[in-house]
């Protein structure tokens, strides 16, 4: 099918630019792609075990789906999947979804409770699978999203880096879909008609992230290229024009002096 290649060129054309851009993948990588069962890890394996075949390098992919025990959930159906692609995986079960239920209120956000369990139980894993590297499906509308409710709610500029080191030193993170659109994954998954598994803890939770997300939509319509702008803008930093201060300490350090900073005049005077 045309549309399906022509979306597959895409995705895989921005996974290789994050690649090579943020140096995600080496030469012997053995990598847990973590599999929630939605489109954006779905289309992250299907992708990465296209790079694997065409690579100059060898890594090797392990696929892990945590089975987190909640109400509907379609028993085998991943299961089915993975053994269908011939690729090595992991299906762990833990009841992370009566924790979460138990511990927070039923008006109060999930996610965060519900990253760090999962987090725990990825790292734990991931070593005994002896990966060196953890893959996550977040694409570039999420980090979008991250920044922006960093930049409304926590006074933070702060999206989702390509790569990390965890705090312990043991792996590192990588997001090789960074880069891609959310609406090319999506249209990408409806295609190769991937067994999605809604999250019925919170898929349908109308919190903040829902907000920002509504809002892009909306700012589109006056700023078409507003998500592109954004993502060019994480790229493109110029830290010598912002006000953390350790920044600034940074700089004098490194150079000896501080910097004279420039004056707008659409601004009109200084006081």
């Amino acid at each position: 099918m045309a549309e399906l290649d022509k979306l597959r060129t895409r995705l895989a054309a921005k996974m290789g630019e994050a690649i090579g851009d943020y140096s995600l993948i080496d030469d012997g990588d053995h990598i847990l792609v973590c599999l929630s069962g939605g489109k954006d890890s779905y289309t992250l394996l299907d992708l990465l075990l296209r790079a694997r075949r065409r690579a100059p390098i060898s890594f090797e992919l392990t696929a892990f789906h945590l089975d987190q025990k909640q109400p509907g959930y379609p028993e085998g159906l991943l299961r089915d999947y993975l053994e269908g692609r011939g690729v090595p995986f992991e299906i762990c079960e833990e009841d992370t979804y009566s924790v979460v239920k138990e511990k927070l209120p039923a008006d109060a956000t999930p996610c965060s409770l519900c990253s760090r369990l999962r987090r725990g139980i990825i790292y734990g894993r991931a070593e005994a699978l002896g990966c060196n590297k953890i893959a996550l499906g977040h694409h570039r509308d999420d980090s979008i999203e991250t920044l922006l409710l960093n930049l409304f709610h926590s006074g933070q500029l702060q999206g989702m880096p390509a790569r990390y080191t965890t705090d312990d030193g043991r792996f590192e993170v990588i997001r090789p879909l960074i880069l891609a659109a959310e609406d090319n994954i999506a249209r990408y998954a409806e295609l190769r008609e991937f067994p999605i598994i809604p999250c019925n803890l919170c898929g349908s939770f109308q919190g903040r992230r829902k907000f920002v997300r509504r809002m892009i939509q909306e700012l589109e319509g006056t700023i078409p290229q507003l998500r592109n702008s954004v993502l060019a803008a994480m790229k493109n930093v110029r830290t010598t024009h912002l006000l953390d201060q350790t920044l600034l300490e940074d700089r004098e350090l490194s150079t000896g002096e501080t910097e004279r900073s420039g004056i707008d005049v659409e601004c009109g005077p200084l006081f």
